[in-house]
């Protein structure tokens, strides 16, 4: 499958998709994968804005601040960043698989979700990505290639074997390019 229409907007999560690992690591120890910069670069030379959309449940817990992130998360290049700063058991709206994220981002920046792009490692941003209506890029870095191997081994159920992505990519970049032709 190939992306035939305009991408309005990219969405982007942080840990295991752009740098660190499929485990948080918090600002001012993050670092980001070589290619990451590349293709903020590649989406910015475009003209398509790009989101932060990430899980960060340490932010409840009082091990980061929600400032700490949306410095970072600025400093790399999003355009601007949306985070759920609770943790799983809190039985927020927000937290990812949910699409609560995203609709709000379509709210802010008068975004068709549905000419939106997701990217992300875990299957969770997949789910969201479905719910929202928009492109689904699963990345192999971080958790993807475990969610991949969940996947294809008939381990997600209902919903959750829906949100099959649209394009598997090696990493970020590739998914942007992906995107872009």
């Amino acid at each position: 499958m190939s992306t035939s229409r305009k991408i309005q907007a990219v969405f982007i999560d942080r840990d295991g998709t752009i740098g660190g690992s499929e485990e948080v690591i918090y600002p001012g120890t993050f670092k980001l994968f070589p290619f990451a910069k590349q293709s903020f670069e590649v989406l910015v030379s475009a003209g398509i804005p790009i989101y932060a959309f990430t899980n960060q449940p340490g932010i409840s817990r009082g091990d980061a601040t929600n400032g700490d992130f949306q410095d970072e998360l600025t400093s790399f290049g999003f355009d601007h960043v949306y985070i759920c700063p609770h943790q799983h058991e809190e039985g927020c709206t927000c937290r990812k698989p949910s699409s609560a994220l995203l609709i709000q981002a379509a709210v802010d920046n008068d975004l068709e979700l549905k000419n939106c792009a997701v990217i992300g490692d875990r299957w969770t941003d997949m789910i969201a990505a479905q719910r929202a209506g928009c492109i689904k890029v699963l990345v192999k870095t971080g958790s993807g290639e475990k969610d991949l191997a969940k996947y294809r081994n008939n381990q997600f159920f209902g919903e959750w074997l829906e949100a099959a992505p649209d394009y598997v990519a090696e990493n970020v970049l590739e998914a942007v390019n992906w995107l872009l032709k």
